[in-house]
């Protein structure tokens, strides 16, 4: 089964599908089956975001009320701007193949990798870094959970920190990705994407947005798209962002689209929260029917 097939079934799920067909001209839930397809930046890229949108609507659909607020990790914060107004769906799925194509070109002008640091925070993460960072860019990128980071940079300077993580028996896990996102490196990508937001409608959100660059809880449109185009070359601050939702009164996270990597961190950043992952209406119905 493709990632977007469960939520095609759900009518409010499969309107937005539906939608995102017809935007990025291809059928999503058949895309989903096609290898090809997903091997391609250009594809994945907006079918994650439209299934993302599409688990939004069908919670949103059975929930009595708006939540506290939305959050989405990189990619996702896409989904989240959508999910809370501020974005149309079209608008988003046309600036995701732009970034996503931008950020590839910056990874081959510029190449360079991440690596997920396990067991430690932001702060010791940062004096590892800190020892290696010698000529190559090297940053702490995502700021995940206490007990998670990912560091991005240049190749060299992501092996020399893998070594001496080694040293310190710190797990280092190297991510399969196309460049040092979130790093200086991706600077090459910025004027696309800002061009590209400089012509969408972003739009005060209707609920909070806890963004990626700052972790803190955002609800005016201009400090949106200042944020959203500096993403590129920014943390995401994820762990911070999580606290901002919780401290705002949200107590119930729910994950929405495939996969549950954010609930397992969101249980690390704050064991008091109940988090959730609804990776089908039917999981989605029981997460709000206990809230």
């Amino acid at each position: 089964m493709g990632m977007a097939d469960v939520w095609a079934s759900d009518p409010a799920g499969g309107a937005v599908l539906d939608e995102a067909s017809e935007a990025m001209g291809r059928d999503v839930v058949l895309g989903c089956h096609d290898e090809a397809a997903l091997a391609t930046t250009e594809f994945v890229q907006p079918a994650l975001l439209a299934c993302d949108v599409a688990a939004f609507e069908v919670m949103r659909n059975e929930a009595a009320d708006d939540p506290v607020g939305v959050a989405g990790h990189s990619l996702g914060e896409f989904a989240a701007l959508v999910a809370a107004g501020s974005m149309s769906l079209r608008d988003a799925l046309e600036l995701v193949v732009i970034r996503g194509v931008a950020m590839q070109r910056a990874g081959e002008e510029q190449p360079g990798g991440m690596t997920a640091l396990l067991g430690i925070g932001s702060a010791d993460a940062e004096q590892l870094c800190e020892q290696v960072r010698r000529d190559g860019v090297l940053v702490v990128a995502n700021e995940n959970s206490p007990v998670q980071v990912v560091a991005s940079g240049s190749i060299p300077a992501i092996e020399r920190l893998e070594a001496l993580a080694a040293q310190r028996k710190v797990r280092a896990v190297r991510l399969g990705v196309a460049g040092a996102f979130h790093s200086e490196l991706m600077r090459p990508a910025l004027p696309a994407v800002s061009e590209a937001l400089s012509a969408i409608d972003i739009r005060d959100p209707r609920m909070s947005i806890a963004e990626n660059v700052t972790g803190e809880l955002v609800t005016e449109a201009g400090r949106l798209r200042e944020l959203v185009s500096l993403q590129l070359v920014s943390p995401v601050r994820w762990d911070t962002g999580i606290r901002s939702l919780a401290r705002a009164g949200a107590t119930t996270f729910i994950e929405a689209g495939p996969g549950e990597v954010l609930t397992k961190l969101m249980k690390r950043i704050d064991a008091s929260v109940r988090a959730v992952a609804a990776g089908s209406p039917d999981a989605a119905r029981i997460a709000l029917a206990a809230t």
